[in-house]
Protein backbone atom coordinates (compact mmCIF):
# COMPACT_ATOMS: atom_id res chain seq x y z
CA UNK A 1 0.00 0.00 0.00
CA UNK A 2 2.79 2.29 0.97
CA UNK A 3 4.51 1.65 -1.96
CA UNK A 4 1.74 2.42 -4.17
CA UNK A 5 0.85 6.09 -3.06
CA UNK A 6 4.87 6.57 -3.00
CA UNK A 7 4.50 5.89 -6.80
CA UNK A 8 1.70 7.59 -7.09
CA UNK A 9 2.54 11.04 -5.90
CA UNK A 10 6.11 10.17 -7.46
CA UNK A 11 3.72 9.94 -11.08
CA UNK A 12 2.16 13.60 -9.76
CA UNK A 13 4.69 15.52 -8.61
CA UNK A 14 6.44 14.53 -12.35
CA UNK A 15 3.55 16.20 -13.82
CA UNK A 16 4.21 18.91 -11.86
CA UNK A 17 7.69 19.42 -13.14
CA UNK A 18 6.43 19.16 -16.63
CA UNK A 19 3.60 21.55 -16.14
CA UNK A 20 4.55 24.98 -17.67
CA UNK A 21 1.64 26.80 -17.06
CA UNK A 22 2.33 28.14 -13.46
CA UNK A 23 5.55 29.48 -15.62
CA UNK A 24 3.51 31.09 -17.72
CA UNK A 25 1.29 32.93 -15.54
CA UNK A 26 3.76 34.20 -13.51
CA UNK A 27 5.98 35.79 -16.64
CA UNK A 28 2.16 37.60 -17.26
CA UNK A 29 2.31 38.86 -14.13
CA UNK A 30 5.97 40.23 -14.23
CA UNK A 31 4.96 41.77 -17.54
CA UNK A 32 1.72 43.07 -16.19
CA UNK A 33 3.78 44.56 -13.42
CA UNK A 34 6.20 46.19 -15.98
CA UNK A 35 3.00 47.63 -18.14
CA UNK A 36 1.74 49.01 -14.39
CA UNK A 37 4.90 50.57 -14.04
CA UNK A 38 5.74 52.06 -17.11
CA UNK A 39 1.72 53.63 -17.21
CA UNK A 40 2.54 55.20 -13.54
CA UNK A 41 5.90 56.61 -14.66
CA UNK A 42 4.21 57.73 -18.02
CA UNK A 43 1.20 59.44 -16.23
CA UNK A 44 3.80 61.41 -14.46
CA UNK A 45 5.71 62.98 -16.93
CA UNK A 46 1.86 62.99 -19.23
CA UNK A 47 0.36 64.77 -16.29
CA UNK A 48 3.79 67.59 -15.61
CA UNK A 49 3.21 68.19 -19.46
CA UNK A 50 -0.40 68.47 -19.53
CA UNK A 51 -0.68 70.63 -16.55
CA UNK A 52 1.51 73.31 -18.02
CA UNK A 53 -0.29 73.71 -21.29
CA UNK A 54 -3.60 74.21 -19.76
CA UNK A 55 -1.84 76.94 -17.76
CA UNK A 56 0.19 78.36 -20.43
CA UNK A 57 -3.58 78.66 -22.20
CA UNK A 58 -4.83 79.63 -19.20
CA UNK A 59 -2.56 82.50 -18.94
CA UNK A 60 -2.82 83.75 -22.90
CA UNK A 61 -6.81 83.91 -22.02
CA UNK A 62 -6.73 85.80 -19.28
CA UNK A 63 -4.63 88.25 -21.06
CA UNK A 64 -6.80 88.69 -24.21
CA UNK A 65 -9.37 89.43 -22.10
CA UNK A 66 -7.34 91.24 -19.92
CA UNK A 67 -6.40 93.28 -23.35
CA UNK A 68 -10.20 93.47 -24.30
CA UNK A 69 -11.86 94.88 -21.20
CA UNK A 70 -8.95 96.87 -20.79
CA UNK A 71 -8.05 95.79 -17.62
Amino acid sequence: MYKKVCMKLKGVLGALKRDERGVSALEYVILAAVVVAAVIAGGTVLKDVIESAFSQVGSAVSSQIDGVTGT
